[in-house]
């Protein structure tokens, strides 16, 4: 069985366990659920209020089947509440969600075409690699001939055939989350979804399963929405990204737009690195602008040249692997330009060139360029 059979025909499906409570009220319900014939997802105007203040605020979301789309934003933001909605654990106050053109709002978990990978992969440490990966489809009395093979393919399709009857105690944080994964796949959902599912790696290990998840979910088609608060990991895996803010979405566009034309001083703030250019750096601004309005300059836009006659003083230099960030200060502003190669002394002066800027007037974006 390949990884192109685990999207064929469906069987029953189980919600992945979010704890033991939820796993034990999912093991008596057997009642299959029809799959959704497109697998997309589609949310009007979810709502959540939590003590008394509005945690979701009513959003709209759209994801194609087969597409993958970030919830991106800040802690509180709302995006695992909205997640937890779409799954079905928590309850909405208003709106719908629409798997395929079914609408699932008041359904349990269990009873959604849909598997989450959750922070905590809530795996059950008594059980080996196999007995979790094969857990919801038991607990649905799928016949033993199918949970083995299912289970067989999605642990090749993680790479962990190796571990299948080690316990999650004796493998790698790593290695856990691709169990909890292949957990979720094995049950052929039409919408995946992933709560902060990298958040408990290192740095290193977070880079190489990142592109693991992404790797799987485009062989399957699986229409897909991770949870995330960093915007690395959103920027790397995403068709599109939707930022988060209050409980509203800010923004929902590609990587490559989102990073080039930010809607709201939120999001520039949020995506990648921004300098607010003020005093004798806004002198060098080209574009047409009033005293009212705001601009901002990634760092990458701003380069040091020993011909310009905009003049800074290097205050610091902070070393970021393969390249160095360096603050540049003029007049009481200050402006960050991202350098390679050798880095300029602390305290001397250069010649500063300023490139594409954005320019919010208020709080929308109303050009960008330079």
């Amino acid at each position: 069985m390949t990884d192109a059979t685990l999207a064929r025909g469906r069987t029953p499906r189980l919600q992945a366990d979010d704890a033991a409570t939820t796993a034990t009220t999912a093991t008596s319900a057997t009642t299959a659920t029809p799959a959704s014939p497109t697998g997309g997802l589609t949310v009007r105007g979810l709502r959540k209020t939590l003590g008394g203040r509005d945690v979701v605020a009513g959003i709209d979301l759209d994801v194609a089947k087969g597409e993958l789309v970030s919830l991106l934003g800040p802690s509180g933001c709302g995006k695992t509440t909205t997640l937890r909605m779409v799954a079905g654990f928590l309850a909405a106050d208003g709106g719908a969600v629409t798997m395929g053109d079914r609408d699932v709002t008041t359904l349990g978990p269990e009873r959604r075409p849909s598997a989450m990978v959750f922070q905590n992969y809530a795996l059950w440490p008594h059980m080996t690699v196999t007995q979790n990966v094969s857990f919801p489809l038991r607990t649905r009395r799928v016949p033993k001939a199918q949970v083995t093979e299912r289970v067989r393919a999605a642990l090749e399709l993680v790479g962990l055939t190796h571990h299948a009857t080690s316990k999650p105690t004796a493998i790698s944080g790593g290695e856990q989350q691709r169990v909890a994964l292949a957990r979720a796949i094995v049950q052929e959902p039409d919408v995946l979804l992933l709560d902060e599912p990298l958040s408990n790696l290192d740095a290193k290990l977070r880079v190489s399963v990142r592109d693991e998840i992404r790797r799987i979910q485009q062989r399957l088609g699986i229409t897909t929405v991770i949870v995330t608060h960093d915007q690395d990991e959103a920027l790397s895996v995403s068709d599109r990204i939707a930022v988060m803010h209050d409980g509203r979405i800010e923004q929902i566009a590609a990587p490559a737009e989102l990073y080039a034309r930010p809607a709201t001083r939120f999001v520039a703030s949020f995506i990648g690195s921004t300098s607010r250019v003020d005093g004798r750096f806004r002198s060098a601004v080209t574009a047409r602008i009033t005293d009212a309005d705001e601009v901002l300059v990634r760092p990458e836009q701003v380069t040091l040249v020993d011909d310009s006659p905009l003049r800074a003083t290097v205050a610091r230099v902070l070393m970021r692997g393969h390249f160095a960030e360096v603050v540049l200060a003029a007049d009481g502003a200050e402006i960050r330009a991202f350098v390679t190669g050798v880095p300029p002394v602390v305290g001397t002066e250069t010649g500063v060139r300023i490139g594409d800027v954005l320019v919010y007037r208020g709080d929308v974006l109303i050009g960008a360029g330079r």
